[in-house]
């Protein structure tokens, strides 16, 4: 295994685990200013990645995805909330279900900020070879994208994604209920729609979307010529 390609793996690495830490944690906080305590005495609004980790989601699946060259994405384990304490638990279930994938949006500009002001201030030749140059050629890129794949990913309006919740706003208050106990029982039926049978038929929606949402953001947002 080259340098390069334990460079590519180190940066996925760093890009993935905060990017569901910062996720998580803005899903219970968005709660918890609505008043919902659920998250903050489950001790999740933390950035501590030890916290939030699902060995499936935050380990097992991500190196998956490395490993079939598919975009990477995972999930940490999902921070608790009772939409019962918001005002208005319809609004709330949606502000809270939108608050992860916006902190994701927020990490890839931060990210891209960054990366412009490299741009301007080196020159990828003159980075070459160093520390810096891992920075700016293959860590930020990376973690622009990791962040965009996991916002546009959790957007699909399907249980149980953050994307769903807005399918809340439009469901009468009495079927709340029975909406919920759904994407309980939806997770599992997901994740073998999107890795199993892609992986059976040979053919990946879920990446041609990302590719065509998160992907095509990430490249406008990168320096050009970078």
């Amino acid at each position: 295994m080259d340098i390069d390609t334990i460079a590519y793996y180190i940066c996925s690495i760093l890009s993935f685990i905060p990017a569901i830490v910062v996720h998580e944690v803005a899903h219970g906080f968005a709660a918890y200013k609505l008043g919902d305590p659920t998250a903050k005495a489950a001790g999740r609004l933390s950035l501590n990645p030890i916290k939030h980790i699902d060995p499936f989601g935050t380990v097992i699946l991500p190196l998956l995805l490395m490993i079939l060259h598919w975009p990477i994405f995972g999930y940490a384990k999902p921070v608790p909330y009772n939409p019962t304490y918001f005002k208005d638990p319809r609004r709330g279930d949606a502000i809270t279900g939108l608050a992860g994938p916006l902190a994701n949006l927020c990490m890839a500009v931060i990210g891209a900020i960054i990366m412009h002001i490299l741009h301007a201030l080196f020159s990828p030749m003159v980075l070459f070879g160093s520390a810096m140059y891992y920075l700016y050629a293959m860590f930020l890129p990376i973690f622009i994208l990791v962040n965009l794949y996991l916002m546009f990913f959790n957007l699909l309006p399907i249980p149980p994604l953050d994307g769903s919740s807005i399918i809340a706003l439009f469901i009468p208050e009495k079927s709340l209920a029975k909406w919920y106990s759904i994407q309980h029982y939806a997770f599992p039926i997901f994740m073998i729609c999107i890795i199993v049978v892609p992986y059976i038929i040979g053919v990946n929606p879920f990446s041609w979307y990302l590719d065509a949402t998160a992907g095509n953001l990430a490249d406008l947002m990168m320096p050009s010529g970078w």
